[in-house]
């Protein structure tokens, strides 16, 4: 992405977000919060058009479990679907990850002007994983599913826009049993068994507005359809006036608080892990482009990390050898021990052998808090045996 488009990009977050003042700023908002408006009832209209059967969801003969959010990003799902891929696999499931890999970049096929019409893409699904090699960089897999597909060596992660597609491809070719949809609540097309949805307990329904004026994806009321709700980012402190209004939205789902733990430092060009005791009393740069960089650098407060320089980009920004390098330097210059970034970011780093500060990513893990027999039984629900359609019959 260039510097131009990501300047946009940070000028209309800062605007939504309020962080921009003034005249010019007040009438942009005024201008979303309008289409904001339509854009409920196009959201609102296509969910009646799916429940009244006008559109068709497609049933693929297996599991298929969403995973996803009401919100654009920064809920911290990467580190949900991994811990739901690890327990179903342990669980006896043959698992595929179907992720849209957005931001990534796609291998240019020829297409026919019918088909660009149309939006059909002929060419196969991006296989990032098969479950026993790693096939694809971040650049052409995007960063969470190469992400994940680097961290389950067991699991297929898949890469398409087009959900059922690549399902049909998990199930025929990779012998897939259970379909993992990574950011599926708005993907009605696939029919859903379970939807697990998260809700960030630092911004539970982003600044209250739909896009484009705010960053909900669709209205509170629309948990309904949630079967499991995940509280993510719970600090221990009680999520009462939360879980309050989200039973007015949805009564039956089991909510489940969980908070992302720290686990260690991993070197980025080594590998080297060490422990977290490392940060305590340590000036550090951090460096990041995520959805929620407060999260991640009040994490390394909370670890004992004295923060000197913190350098933000936009969410998924790619970065390039010239930035790495400057930001190295600067780090020199304060005498700092170490540059500390986001597992999520590390993946997009350019390939430095010996930086001459130390870069590492915080690995972490989900913890549950609450509700350790709500997802027991979860994952058991999902691993009973369930009686499978053949799916020659979807190639017929």
């Amino acid at each position: 992405m260039s510097t131009r488009t990501e300047s946009l990009e940070q000028f209309a977050i800062d605007v939504i977000l309020g962080r921009r003042h003034g005249i010019r700023a007040a009438l942009l908002r005024s201008f979303l919060h309008a289409l904001s408006f339509i854009y409920e009832r196009i959201v609102q209209l296509r969910l009646y058009f799916y429940r009244r059967r006008i559109l068709r969801e497609r049933t693929l003969g297996c599991l298929v479990i969403s995973i996803g959010n009401l919100t654009v990003g920064g809920t911290g799902k990467t580190p949900i679907v991994e811990k739901f891929a690890r327990a179903l696999r342990a669980g006896g499931r043959r698992v595929a990850i179907l992720s849209r890999g957005y931001k990534s970049v796609p291998r240019a096929t020829k297409r026919s002007w019918w088909q660009r019409l149309r939006g059909i893409d002929p060419s196969p699904p991006r296989v990032v994983s098969d479950g026993k090699s790693l096939l694809l960089d971040s650049l052409i897999a995007g960063d969470e599913p190469y992400m994940l597909a680097q961290n389950l060596k067991d699991v297929a992660v898949i890469v398409d826009k087009d959900r059922v597609k690549s399902g049909l491809f998990a199930i025929k070719e990779l012998k897939a049993d259970t379909l993992l949809l990574d950011d599926g609540l708005q993907y009605l097309h696939l029919k859903h068994r379970l939807d697990i949805v998260l809700i960030d307990r630092q911004a539970p329904f982003g600044n209250e507005f739909l896009l484009p004026r705010g960053t909900l994806r669709e209205p509170p009321r629309n948990l309904r359809r949630a079967s499991y709700i995940f509280i993510t980012k719970s600090t221990g402190e009680s999520n009462a006036e939360l879980i309050k209004r989200i039973r007015r939205y949805n009564r039956t789902a089991e909510i489940i608080e969980c908070a992302h733990r720290p686990l260690h430092l991993q070197n980025v060009a080594t590998g080297e892990q060490i422990p977290l005791e490392r940060l305590r009393n340590t000036y550090i740069g951090a460096l990041s482009g995520i959805a929620a960089p407060d999260s991640f650098e009040d994490a390394l407060r909370n670890l004992g990390a004295r923060i000197e320089l913190a350098k933000r980009y936009t969410d998924h920004h790619r970065f390039s050898e010239a930035e790495l390098q400057s930001f190295i330097t600067r780090c020199i210059r304060r005498d700092l021990e170490m540059i500390v970034t986001t597992e999520k970011d590390a993946v997009r780093f350019p390939r430095l052998s010996n930086p001459e500060v130390p870069i590492y990513f915080l690995r972490v893990e989900i913890e549950i808090l609450s509700g350790h027999e709500s997802w027991e039984h979860c994952v058991a629900r999902i691993c009973q045996p369930q009686p499978m359609l053949s799916p020659e019959r979807f190639f017929a």
